[in-house]
């Protein structure tokens, strides 16, 4: 198997960046000397694939981001199969290990999206850990313009986005063509796991890989959205991702 390096591995027609460890992505973002790669991230995961496989306006969103990486089990076994070596990189520990990265190296933050109470929370509890937040916006601003003039004013290197896909990821896009001197992660639900208002799976589901299958068990509506999992499986299995 091939160390891994910094070529992108093609899964199900998405280009991924391999990674060897958590250090070694938030390295790839954050540089030593606390300058930041401007750019914007999206975790890529099996479901993900099977829905852009699918849905080619989802597809051209997803190849428009500078930093694809496996946020899943099964993109990172495709991409072991495929002979290059690398770790699932979860994209919420992924946005804790930036915010740490940040509070080290003081790099200005700003966060949007979640519920008020949920993003009053977060800027509490990472201005807490040293992150240096420059602005906290929740997901029910009223004028997009709100943020622009936030991240024009406070010119940060680290943007987070949590409100769900593709909807933050469609934002970023737009928020980039205002201000693209920053890093831009678009983060779903992470706020609420990292505040304690949600809840990720259990850390045996995680050693195990099976937080997908958690997230079935509390959300049964989901099993649609599993499917997918199936139909990744196959074509993993068939050499056609």
């Amino acid at each position: 198997m091939r160390s891994t390096n910094s070529k992108q591995i093609t899964v199900g027609g998405l280009q991924v960046m391999p990674f060897a460890s958590m250090a070694a992505a938030v390295r790839h973002i954050i540089k030593p000397d606390g300058s930041v790669v401007p750019g914007f991230g999206i975790a890529i995961n099996p479901e993900k694939v099977m829905l852009a496989r699918a849905d080619a306006t989802l597809r051209e969103l997803i190849n428009n981001a500078t930093l694809r990486f496996a946020d899943g089990t099964g993109v990172v076994r495709t991409m072991r199969k495929k002979g290059v070596a690398n770790q699932r990189i979860p994209g919420c520990e992924l946005w804790e290990a930036l915010m740490r990265q940040a509070a080290k190296q003081s790099l200005p933050v700003v966060i949007i999206g979640a519920k008020p109470e949920v993003n009053q929370a977060c800027e509490a509890k990472l201005k807490a850990q040293g992150t240096p937040v420059v602005a906290a916006i929740d997901g029910y601003f009223d004028d997009e313009r709100q943020l622009h003039d936030a991240l024009t004013k406070h010119q940060p290197k680290l943007v987070s986005v949590a409100m769900g896909s593709p909807k933050q990821e469609k934002l970023i896009q737009r928020l980039r063509k205002v201000y693209p001197d920053a890093f831009y992660l678009g983060v779903g639900g992470t706020y609420d796991v990292f505040t304690g208002y949600g809840k990720r799976a259990p850390k045996l589901f995680c050693d195990l890989h099976l937080e997908w299958f958690y997230r079935l068990c509390s959300q049964p509506s989901r099993i649609g959205r599993q499917l997918a999992l199936l139909s990744y499986l196959r074509l993993h299995l068939m050499h056609k991702l």
